[in-house]
């Protein structure tokens, strides 16, 4: 049973109180906010709002490649092409539908970040509800989702910076230092994808500086993208056709869900403002704000953006790497595709400031409890910020991304989140069992329904992922429960050994 040894709440506090392992208190609600923006708003909503809107053809070379609910519906013979239609204008629909299957999950976050004002997201949150051995996987699950969240992030950077060179200026970055050396499992001809690789070791030098800093320039990057989606949405709006809205819901409700499927990657990023809560003036007010108003915010965005584009533009023609910036030009908007084309490259930059920094926060949290070397859960003395554990992550996510394209990382982004959906929202019910008096300074209503909602809503978005996605969660996973039994069993802080005298 000492593999589901729990640590006590108190504990947690306490740790995070110790003057060697002490955070710098400086965000408030705003900071929060704009941190959970920062992770949300990327490149998704530039390019998987037309996807989601126009639908996709999936060929599944092998069955590895076939979502596993195909596979569970009708067995292995599953057609090699797949049609998944498009949720046409209704787009805006899909959005809200995944918004209201996040803010379940959102809802848990905010209730456990009140009551556990600590580092760590979901595995510190599993680590006081579910024990030592689920804490490990949902922490070395997170590694993952952060890790390769950013990694696609990163490749994407790359080629859009380039796009926008050529675009602007007339020069491209050359192919042997701008692309990934592997595409598709073949070698490309690249020597390594440079661009994605220095703007992470730039990210890291600010998230070293100081969360201060890093929260500053975060902010700078959120008002700009957030002004560019606004100078879309309202610089678009005066070409809306509304012909283009009929039929609004042309494949049904069938069409809704599956854009509401594709659209989920632009929703990955509320929960790591959880990860700041060491970081937070007042973390029992401030966390749950922070995290509800990013879903709020984003949510009104993403919906407008839908509306106007599929307004603009017929909805059939949207299945591109560029739709909005190609319905600008189609409506001959050059000054504003310009903008909004920056905007979006920033929008990815604020992306990898914000998971970068969430990442680095798990990496502390689990050596300070002795599940990893001490040296990752090392505070610099001067910018009071886990400098080690940073710079790791910052080379543990921009080496892989100069190497391999963006479609090895998506899915195993979509994947780890879910999964880290499914606990936090299991630790809810299971801590409002144990513990029903602790006082919460924020409460998810109607529990244990809504927690339940959660979990059965992000069980089913995980088997609609292609069985090779689940293969390789598995092998990241038995790997990470290798390092557990030989490491971190033993140092463990429970345990009696680990970081607590490092």
């Amino acid at each position: 049973m000492s593999l589901f040894r729990t640590k006590s709440i108190d504990e947690l506090i306490a740790a995070a109180e110790a003057p060697d392992k002490r955070l710098r208190r400086t965000l408030g609600p705003v900071s929060l906010t704009a941190l959970g923006i920062g992770a949300v708003i990327g490149s998704g909503i530039f390019v998987l709002t037309g996807t989601a809107a126009a639908g996709e053809t999936l060929s599944y070379r092998s069955i590895l490649h076939a979502p596993v609910l195909e596979l569970l519906l009708h067995g292995s013979d599953v057609a090699s092409t797949l049609g998944r239609p498009g949720a046409g204008p209704a787009v805006s629909l899909s959005f809200l539908l995944t918004a209201l299957a996040c803010s379940f999950a959102a809802l848990c976050y905010a209730e456990l970040a009140s009551m556990i004002p600590v580092a760590g997201s979901a595995y510190t949150y599993s680590y006081a509800t579910l024990g030592e051995i689920v804490a490990w996987i949902i922490g070395w699950d997170l590694i993952l989702e952060y890790a390769v969240s950013n990694m696609a992030v990163a490749v994407g950077f790359s080629a859009y910076l380039n796009d926008l060179l050529e675009g602007t200026f007339g020069v491209s970055l050359p192919k042997q230092i701008s692309g990934p050396m592997i595409s598709g499992g073949e070698f490309t001809g690249s020597w390594f994808n440079l661009p994605a690789l220095v703007v992470l070791l730039v990210l890291t030098v600010i998230l070293v500086r100081g969360v201060r800093e890093s929260a500053e320039t975060n902010n700078v990057m959120v008002l700009i993208k957030v002004g560019a989606i606004l100078l879309f949405v309202l610089g678009a709006a005066h070409a809306v056709e509304v012909e283009n809205w009929r039929p609004f819901m042309p494949n049904g409700f069938a069409g809704v869900l599956t854009g509401a499927a594709i659209v989920f990657f632009t929703y990955i990023g509320f929960d790591s403002v959880s990860t700041a809560a060491e970081e937070c003036r007042r973390p029992q007010r401030d966390l749950p704000i922070g995290i509800i108003a990013t879903l709020v915010i984003c949510t009104v965005l993403y919906t407008a953006v839908a509306l106007v584009l599929t307004g603009v533009a017929d909805w059939r023609t949207l299945n591109n790497a560029a739709p909005v910036a190609n319905a600008l030009k189609e409506l001959g908007l050059e000054n504003v595709r310009r903008w909004v084309s920056i905007g979006a490259l920033l929008g990815m930059v604020s992306s990898l400031l914000v998971f970068q920094y969430g990442q680095a926060r798990v990496w502390f949290a689990m050596s300070r409890d002795g599940l990893l070397p001490a040296a990752f859960s090392r505070v610099h003395p001067v910018h009071r910020t886990p400098h080690v554990s940073t710079w790791i992550a910052g080379l543990f996510v921009g080496i892989p991304a100069g190497i391999w394209d963006i479609g090895t990382f998506a899915d195993l982004a979509n994947i780890g989140t879910l999964f880290a959906f499914v606990l936090v929202s299991a630790g809810v019910i299971v801590l409002r069992r144990r513990q029903p008096h602790r006082p919460r300074a924020f409460r998810v209503p109607l529990c244990p329904w809504l927690p339940l909602a959660s979990i059965l809503s992000c069980v089913l978005l995980m088997l609609s992922l292609p069985l090779e996605t689940w293969v390789r969660f598995l092998v990241w996973l038995l790997i990470g429960l290798l390092i557990y039994v030989l490491f971190g069993r033993h140092r463990s802080v429970l345990a009696g050994g680990g970081n607590s005298r490092a």
